[in-house]
């Protein structure tokens, strides 16, 4: 059967977590997983703008990650532990510093300030950058408010924005791009 679209229950400002607890639209833990669904989105966006020769494996076994993420931001975290919701593991982050490692390795040593930009591939990569931060300040402001979140997701997110940056410098390397370096006025 399939899954319908629209439910009508989202209509007075409310949704169901994973477990049925209703909570309201504005709610904290539906901002941090919509976050990561935005994010997750931009990170569609990266792959489909990777020059050839690029590997989107990588990409997509990070939004895999981001999808198990956003499961676990959905749960009304009194159920969670009933549920068989996927894990994010320590590895998981093992592997983003792997793969930062590997990037690094092939580019010049960073010695300025980088801004966004030079190709649509790069600024996009520093977008998604910047939805991760903000989703990673979310879920820090949900464990501060009292609400569980999984530790691994805070590390897991704070690396993924030093691998999307790290990407960005990549992608630029790879397109032959100049880095656009900040200059400070005076």
């Amino acid at each position: 059967m399939a899954i319908k679209i629209y439910t009508r229950t989202g209509d007075k400002g409310l949704t169901g977590l994973i477990g049925g607890t209703k909570v309201p639209k504005s709610d904290h833990r539906i901002e941090a997983y919509g976050t990561i669904d935005e994010l997750n989105s931009y990170l569609g966006l990266v792959s489909d703008l990777l020059p050839e020769g690029m590997d989107k494996r990588e990409i997509r076994a990070i939004q895999d990650r981001l999808f198990a993420i956003g499961s676990s931001l959905a749960c009304d975290p009194e159920k969670e532990p009933a549920m068989k919701i996927p894990d994010l593991k320590a590895e998981d982050t093992r592997e983003l510093e792997e793969r930062i490692d590997r990037m690094e390795q092939t580019l010049p040593p960073m010695k300025h300030f980088i801004l966004p930009g030079g190709h649509v591939a790069v600024s996009t990569t520093h977008v998604a950058r910047c939805v991760c931060r903000r989703a990673e300040r979310l879920c820090v402001g949900l464990q501060e408010s009292g609400s569980f979140v999984e530790p691994e997701v805070l590390r897991y997110l704070n690396r993924l924005s030093d691998y999307l940056f790290v990407l960005a410098r990549s992608i630029a390397h790879s397109l032959q791009i100049a880095e656009v370096i900040w200059t400070a006025r005076g």
